[in-house]
């Protein structure tokens, strides 16, 4: 009885002494406060528990002892179940606190030059986790560096429960205890055996791959790797040589202009110099790809660089990876996107099949005109791709984002404040198309501008002069001003375009005789119709003369300057022919003192 009690003494001393130096030991600097706290509490019972196993060891010797005693025995059992229930129990608790513990406590890894061994996540007297891996570490190094290193002289030691690997009868590698085994579920011996095996594996692999002769291998290896790149980047540049002068050779045969309608766009010239461009940089690409690609081949060569290659190709294939994921992602959409385009497409093609139809002629709508047609197509289809346009935005990359509606935002602002002078010419265009005041090819006069109009546009209208000078004038000056047009009544069964000329003949010459010349005049004049029959007016009784206007009918209003030149040498050669005279505007002459 009295050597229990002093054994009680004892464990307790010990167990108390283990508490005081862990909590005069350094600040851990691995996790919180209630992480160190219940790290502590985890020693302390690790210690009680090994306390117990002494204790109980004792009470079974005890127990045997006492075999003839019974009430000594039921106290005796009664001691150990109590042990038992608390050895139960404190499992249970320290299970919980190494749950909460490894979810905040941070493990600090043992190298051996690139390579990790394990991790080390508890602290040993004064040492926290950190600075037991990195004393750790470097007595490993030692090992490595060791000339006279064998494994065999390294061997796991018994001290007290727990355990060192010991290299020399001088040299502790690391020491096994208190709850680096309970943190793992391991028993330290476990542990020991574990972490004796792993070093020994990892000196010996990393001796055999710095030794001379490995060293040699990959030096040749990097050669052989080096001479390979060379030859590849050399067939790269042969290749695309050969499709530059393939380009050059066959441009004519191959490479075609490209035109809309009858105007040319980019020649051929143009076209092998925008293909000779896209080679040499598509070469460039390659090789530099190429190049990119053998680094990490001849960085996984060397051990000390070997932990460069993933990141090498991180750099290539994570955002490879990120574009083909943002593409599978993005698949709906743009199916929708596709099936939308599509749906519009062919009804715009519909639509655009009825007004042609319509511009033809084939087919009528009560009040609407032929050439309507084509100009409320127009209208229809940009309603229509606006629409679409509409029904697309939400489905476009980046949609939701501040950035792209930031932008969308910007840009709407920008066009709706540098387009006013644009939308007036459009809305013009459009009033001028319903209006009907003039058609392609009709000879008109806007303001002072007198041609024939070459082109009808939303935004101008273009007139070429009988001097062939090509005016553009703006749909809103032309809403804006007055517009004549000759050709109107030229066309159908309409009379035609009455041109007009004055002549001036004096007092003495009948009405009636001047008359018979001036439309015989005009009936010899080119383009002019018999049918109606030209016709001639008095417009004044001047002093000396009277004017008399001929009037006849042409349906050939874009020739008014050949017909008016024609008509007037016909004026002249019939007076003349009749031997009359055409009146110019008098005037009066002052001779030498008033004489005659």
């Amino acid at each position: 009885m009295i050597y229990l009690s002093r054994f009680y003494l004892f464990a307790v001393l010990q167990l108390m002494f283990c508490v005081a130096a862990f909590a005069q030991s350094a600040p851990d600097t691995s996790g919180s406060e209630n992480s160190s706290i219940n790290e502590a509490m985890l020693l302390k019972e690790e210690q009680q528990r090994r306390i117990d196993s002494l204790v109980k060891v004792q009470l079974r010797k005890e127990l045997t002892e006492a075999s003839g005693n019974a009430g000594r025995t039921r106290e005796l059992e009664a001691k150990l179940r109590q042990i038992a229930v608390d050895d139960s129990l404190r499992a249970i608790a320290q299970r919980e606190k190494l749950r909460s513990l490894k979810k905040t406590t941070r493990g600090f890894p043992v190298r051996l030059n690139q390579d990790t061994l394990f991790f080390v996540f508890t602290r040993t007297g004064s040492f926290n986790p950190e600075e037991r891996a990195r004393a750790v570490s470097a007595k490993v190094r030692e090992l490595y560096e060791d000339p006279f290193y064998s494994p065999d002289s390294l061997v796991a030691a018994e001290n007290e429960g727990s355990y060192d690997l010991i290299f020399k009868p001088d040299k502790v590698v690391i020491s096994i205890g208190n709850l680096d085994g309970l943190w793992f579920d391991k028993t330290n011996a476990e542990l020991a055996r574990e972490y004796l095996t792993i070093i020994k594996k990892s000196v010996a692999r990393e001796r055999e791959m710095h030794s001379i002769a490995n060293l040699l291998k990959r030096i040749s290896l990097v050669a052989l790797v080096i001479a390979l790149l060379v030859a590849v980047v050399w067939v790269i540049n042969k290749l695309f040589n050969r499709t530059a002068l393939f380009i050059s050779a066959n441009k004519e045969r191959y490479v075609t202009a490209l035109r809309l309608k009858n105007t040319k766009i980019v020649t051929p010239d143009h076209l092998e110099s925008i293909f000779l461009k896209a080679n040499t940089v598509l070469r460039i690409v390659v090789v530099v790809l190429a190049v990119y690609l053998s680094l990490p081949l001849l960085f996984s060569i060397f051990p000390e660089t070997e932990s460069w290659t993933a990141t090498l190709l991180n750099w290539v294939l994570t955002p490879l990876r990120s574009a083909v994921s943002s593409v599978m992602d993005y698949l709906p959409n743009l199916f929708k996107i596709v099936v939308i385009y599509l749906i519009f497409r062919y009804l715009i093609k519909g639509i655009q099949y009825v007004f042609r139809e319509v511009k033809r002629g084939n087919i009528v709508f009560r009040g609407f005109h032929s050439d309507w047609a084509m100009p409320t197509f127009n209208i229809l289809k940009f309603i229509m791709y606006a629409f679409m346009l509409v029904l697309i935005f939400p489905f476009l990359p980046g949609y939701s984002s501040p950035a792209f509606q930031g932008v969308s935002v910007f840009l709407g602002v920008l066009i709706s404040l540098g387009s006013s002078n644009a939308i007036t010419n459009i809305v013009a265009g459009l009033v001028i198309t319903y209006m009907r005041p003039f058609r392609v090819g009709d000879r008109v006069k806007i303001g002072d501008v007198t041609g024939d109009v070459v082109e009808k546009t939303m935004l101008v209208t273009r007139i070429r002069t009988i001097k062939n000078e090509d005016i553009t004038v703006p749909n809103s000056t032309v809403l804006s001003s007055s517009t004549v047009n000759y050709s109107s009544q030229t066309k159908n069964e309409r009379q035609g375009l009455i041109i007009h000329y004055t002549v001036t003949v004096g007092y003495d010459v009948p009405w009636q005789r001047v008359y018979e010349l001036l439309i015989q005049a005009a009936l010899k004049t080119v383009h002019v119709l018999e049918d109606p029959k030209p016709f001639v007016l008095q417009t004044s009784l001047d002093d000396f003369y009277i004017a008399y206007q001929i009037n006849a009918y042409t349906k050939e209003p874009n020739r008014q300057a050949v017909i008016y030149s024609n008509l007037l040498e016909n004026i002249q050669d019939q007076f003349k022919d009749a031997g009359l005279e055409l009146m110019s505007p008098n005037y009066h002459v002052v001779r030498d003192g008033g004489k005659e």
